[in-house]
């Protein structure tokens, strides 16, 4: 909730059950208290939580069961993108492994839409590059860079479901690219991606450009884990 934008009351609850779910306090396979104990619990109307569980319904968190308590999907089988998009909106609570899943994921489809954007648009993948020297030596900095790199190599896959899929995670990946790029490691290793990347463009290697971002992607992902297990 922000100040210049607060909560409806069933965005509200919508938004502390999802945090009560992924925080394990109401765990997959576990049913949910009744109507009456969660307007007590969150202070809102029960009219006001039935609206917030037919929204969670309809996502995949939960299923209502007519007569009997509501039960907590295991949202890892069952959830799709929506749900997926939901969950990165609620890095607070989300587990660790997650950012690893995240992180493994852009390393599967990074690869291959960098490929493709650099195949159609050559020359503005390269002068975005280029961007990288007036770069400021802060996380927030790189991480605003590193953010309009994937969206303008989503842009111009030629695939227009990479930038949607991408769009939902707006939110995680500049909080976890600040604390990311706090470590002088993440920004030397991402300047050496770009640079990389503009000679393989440079030079028409474009057959290169998949193993480039791979080997790049791999990187990032152990430099997080080293992160969080230091």
């Amino acid at each position: 909730m922000t100040a210049d934008k607060p909560f409806r009351p069933a965005q509200f609850t919508e938004h502390k059950l999802i945090c009560s779910i992924l925080d394990g306090t109401y765990p997959p396979g576990t049913a949910l208290p009744s109507e009456r104990k969660l307007a007590d619990q969150f202070g809102v109307t029960r009219p006001t939580i039935r609206e917030a569980l037919q929204r969670l319904a309809g996502q995949g968190w939960i299923t209502i069961r007519h007569g009997k308590p509501t039960q907590v999907n295991n949202y890892w089988e069952t959830g799709g993108l929506q749900l997926l998009g939901t969950m990165a909106r609620h890095s607070e609570v989300l587990p660790e492994s997650f950012i690893i899943y995240l992180l493994e994921l852009r390393g599967i489809l990074t690869p291959p839409i960098a490929r493709q954007a650099v195949k159609n648009e050559p020359s503005l993948i390269y002068d975005k590059l280029a961007d990288r020297k007036k770069l400021k030596n802060t996380p927030e900095a790189f991480t605003e860079f590193d953010w309009q790199l994937q969206q303008l190599m989503a842009r111009y896959s030629g695939n227009p479901v990479y930038p949607m899929i991408l769009n939902d995670f707006a939110s995680i990946f500049k909080t976890m690219g600040i604390l990311y790029f706090i470590e002088k490691d993440a920004r030397q290793a991402s300047l050496a991606y770009y640079d990389n990347l503009q000679h393989a463009i440079e030079k028409k290697h474009f057959e290169i450009i998949e193993n480039v971002v791979r080997k790049a992607m791999q990187k990032s992902i152990e430099i997080w884990t080293r992160l969080k297990i230091s």
